[in-house]
């Protein structure tokens, strides 16, 4: 390899990676809370157990689980615009009512009891995490490029190890005397 094919490729290195700093940090420190949302309750809400009976499959009309969280005030789910989604969890007997402001309330499938009320973190830090949080195009002309660039600076970084290695051997090779009998 030549000189100057070496020493661009260092360039190349040093530059894209303060170039994808930031981004790239982002996604590391976001990427590490999501690695870990079920054993933080701050995170992400634990679901609840509901006593078990014979059958725990759900049972609740949807007009019924609208009116059980109308029922908790502070949460401002009042109508169906107000909720993202509900989670359906039949083998546990429980529906997780998601709401756009990030709210969740859990109830028990059932009987319509509240079983929990958490704010909900994981849908934000998802949203940091593939840079939709940040303004509309972020995710695909800014977070997607320093994914590129990330893999580009993984392969010159490969190649500049492949290289120092090499050259390490030819040293070590040439500095070993030779075995004359």
């Amino acid at each position: 390899m030549s000189a100057s094919f070496r020493k661009n490729s260092r360039s190349i290195h040093l530059w894209l990676s303060l170039v994808i700093f930031i981004p790239v940090i982002i996604v590391i420190a976001s990427g590490l809370l999501l690695q870990v949302k079920k054993e933080f309750d701050w995170i992400q809400p634990p679901t609840q157990k509901v006593q078990k009976g014979q059958n725990n499959a759900p049972t609740l009309p949807f007009d019924e689980v609208l009116d059980a969280v109308k029922q908790v005030p502070h949460v401002n789910l009042n109508r169906w615009d107000d909720i993202d989604r509900l989670d359906v969890r039949p083998g546990k007997g429980i529906i997780k009512v998601r709401g756009k402001n990030h709210w969740e309330v859990q109830l028990d499938a059932q009987s319509g009891d509240v079983l929990q009320v958490a704010y909900r973190r994981t849908d934000t830090i998802e949203a940091i995490h593939d840079g939709s949080w940040f303004f509309e195009g972020a995710k695909l002309w800014l977070f997607l490029p320093a994914a590129l660039l990330l893999f580009v600076l993984w392969v010159t970084g490969l190649f500049m190890l492949y290289t120092t290695l090499k050259s390490k051997y030819r040293k070590k090779k040439y500095r070993q005397p030779l075995n004359n009998s």
